[in-house]
C-alpha cells in the first residue's frame, strides 16, 4: 500500500500558494471553496485535498485562522467593538466568530480586548480603520 504524499507536487504548490495568497488578501470577503480553487486552477475537491496535505489545515480552517489573527490586530489596536471587528474580518455571525476566537486564542474576544486595553496600548479610532485600514496591512499588500 502506498503512503499518501505529505505535500503537493512542486508544480502545484505554486498554484496553491497563489490561492492561499488570494485568501490572505481577500479574507474580509465571502470566499467559497470553488472560487478559491478557481484561483489555483484546479477542481475544488482536488484543491481541498492538496491544500490540506500541503498546509496541514483545510482551506476553511486556514481562512478562519487568518481572520482571527486579523481580529486580534483590530481588537488590540483600535476602539472598534467586538461586533464591528467580527464583521470587519469577514465573519457573518458573531456567535461563530466568538466560538472560533475562543478556540484559537483561549479567551473570548471581549476578554482579549479588555486585557489589551488594561495594558494601555494606544488605540486607532475605528473610523480611521474603516476608511484607511491598518497601515502595516496596506504596506504588506504593496510589497
Amino acid at each position: 500500500m502506498s503512503r499518501p504524499p505529505s505535500r503537493a507536487p512542486g508544480d502545484l504548490r505554486v498554484h496553491l500558494r497563489r490561492a492561499r495568497d488570494h485568501m490572505d488578501r481577500h479574507y474580509t470577503e465571502a470566499l467559497d471553496l470553488a472560487a478559491v480553487a478557481a484561483v489555483a486552477g484546479i477542481s475544488k475537491y482536488h484543491f481541498h485535498r492538496l491544500f490540506t496535505i500541503t498546509y496541514g489545515l483545510s482551506p476553511a480552517a486556514y481562512l478562519s485562522q487568518r481572520r482571527i489573527e486579523r481580529a486580534q490586530d483590530l481588537l488590540r489596536a483600535t476602539n472598534l467593538t467586538v461586533t464591528e471587528v467580527c464583521y470587519a474580518v469577514g465573519f457573518a455571525s458573531l456567535g461563530s466568530f466568538s466560538s472560533r476566537f475562543r478556540e484559537l486564542v483561549g479567551e473570548s474576544p471581549s476578554e482579549f480586548q479588555r486585557r489589551w486595553a488594561q495594558a494601555g496600548t494606544p488605540h486607532i479610532p475605528g473610523c480611521f480603520v474603516f476608511m484607511w485600514g491598518l497601515a502595516e496591512r496596506r504596506d504588506d499588500a504593496a510589497s
